[in-house]
């Protein structure tokens, strides 16, 4: 089985480790929960910023543009995800083989690998801009986008489309030089992207400065200028620092697709590729049961969506974490630590999770009347939350199953497992619910994905990984 972006990163080898410049020290002395929270604060501050811009966005949108506006913005999301989902697990897969090369010392290889990266990315972005530009339109009216939200969606999807070809880049890149070790320049000019999208998002919706009010437009315009601005300062700093994945002459020479490093791309990157297809397809279901409720309630999906990230995060970071603790204390040859591991991961859990929870509950109509003015869509989304909030500490948990099962190269089975909780549980209850109790029933089914899912990982764990893998980690 292919080990995850993450782990293969952290744990090739203890020489490849030593030669890698930015990896965390999880054997030092001290309790491991310390060094897990110390570690996940880089990384949540990461999460964190991510979800800024769309945040400011949508209070802009929701506020001062209109409900119908928020809910247009929501509507497209689940759709530009589908078209760049499998892209992600393919980006995951040129970060395994840039991480291999650099430990390795080849640079060459890392020069090659990025070469072909780079030019199958920006190939597969032109296709998937001309695609999602045609097909856009169509594709929400499938999904039954209320039509008082279609024309708008429709073009505010396809800015972010025509787009496409170099934001991919863009990813790719700084998903090349987490390969080398190097996370803390892709945080800085994340630092600077967020910045330059919350300078730009009000002025592109309000129309400041002499320049044309674009209104929802402006949301998209300012995401993608922000982007493509930070690459080109990117681009201007490694090459000022000399870093070795500057665009020198041997990259740009390489801009071709050499076959066999396609095909290793390809084979490590498919099982995270499906696994967000999936994902993105559960979403564009859940999405389309929505939109059956009206242009409301895909605003209040979306309102909730943007407080839900935050809870979210922390679960996501410590499963990252645990995966790449995992895979350390494996390759240091102690895998006796991996169960200080997991409940290191469980207990931060449940604490740091369980503060914004809490705090989410507490101040929850507050929070979401930054996004809503419209009192019965905000009443919709308020429910949501109280609804399902809680269910994202049992996502947490499962998380941790997931990473550290994911630490000795054990993927396709929690991918399969996560896969079966999305379309087997989460989207039949999500529709059977619904046609009893409403759209409280499509919120259940998110409760019901996340309960199975935390349930089907530690059986597989507990009953097959730990009986196989953990004893022969420690053979």
């Amino acid at each position: 089985m292919h080990v995850s972006e993450d782990v293969a990163l952290e744990a090739s080898s203890p020489a490849e480790r030593g030669k890698q410049t930015a990896a965390p020290q999880p054997l030092r002395q001290g309790p491991m929960w310390k060094t897990l929270f110390v570690f996940l604060i880089p990384l949540m501050l990461s999460n964190a910023l991510q979800s800024i811009g769309g945040a400011v966005s949508s209070v802009l949108l929701g506020q001062f543009i209109g409900v119908d506006a928020l809910a247009a913005g929501s509507a497209v999301f689940p759709v530009v995800f589908f078209l760049i989902s499998f892209m992600i697990g393919i980006a995951s897969g040129s970060s395994v083989l840039i991480g291999q090369a650099y430990g390795a010392g080849r640079m060459d290889r890392v020069k090659a690998v990025a070469g072909t990266s780079l030019t199958f990315t920006f190939l597969v972005g032109v296709v998937l801009a001309v695609a999602g530009g045609i097909g856009t339109h169509t594709v929400l009216t499938w999904m039954g986008t209320p039509t008082n939200i279609l024309a708008s969606a429709t073009g505010y999807a396809r800015i972010f489309f025509y787009a496409l070809p170099m934001l991919f880049v863009y990813a790719v890149y700084t998903t090349f030089m987490r390969g080398t070790g190097d996370s803390r320049t892709p945080f800085y000019f994340l630092v600077v992207s967020t910045g330059l999208s919350l300078l730009l998002t009000p002025t592109f919706i309000f129309g400041w400065v002499g320049l044309p009010r674009l209104g929802l437009y402006g949301a998209a315009w300012a995401n993608v200028v922000a982007t493509l601005a930070t690459f080109v300062l990117m681009l201007v700093y490694l090459h000022v620092r000399r870093h070795p994945l500057r665009l020198d002459r041997e990259i740009v020479a390489g801009l071709k697709i050499d076959a066999a490093i396609l095909g290793q791309l390809l084979r490590i990157g498919f099982p995270t590729g499906v696994q967000m297809v999936m994902v993105s397809l559960s979403e564009i279901a859940i999405v389309t049961l929505v939109n059956r409720y009206g242009s409301d309630a895909t605003a209040a999906y979306g309102a909730y969506y943007q407080v839900a990230n935050y809870v979210q995060m922390p679960a996501v970071s410590i499963g990252i974490a645990v995966s790449i603790f995992g895979a350390q204390v494996i390759g240091a040859g102690r895998p006796e630590q991996l169960r200080q591991v997991i409940r290191s991961g469980v207990l931060l859990n449940y604490v740091v999770g369980g503060v914004l929870v809490i705090l989410c509950y507490l101040f929850a109509r507050g929070i979401l009347s930054w996004f809503l003015t419209n009192e019965h869509t905000l009443r919709m989304a308020f429910r949501l939350l109280m609804i399902t909030l809680w269910s994202y500490l049992i996502f947490g948990n499962a998380q941790v199953f997931s990473g550290i099962m994911r630490a000795s190269g054990t993927v396709v089975w929690p991918t399969v497992l996560s896969v079966i909780s999305i379309w087997c549980v989460e989207i039949p209850v999500a529709y059977l619910l619904s046609a009893r109790l409403g759209i409280d029933g499509v919120w259940l089914g998110y409760c019901a994905a996340f309960v199975v899912s935390l349930l089907l990982l530690y059986g597989y764990y507990r009953w097959f990984w730990r009986r196989k893998e953990h004893k022969r980690l420690i053979a």
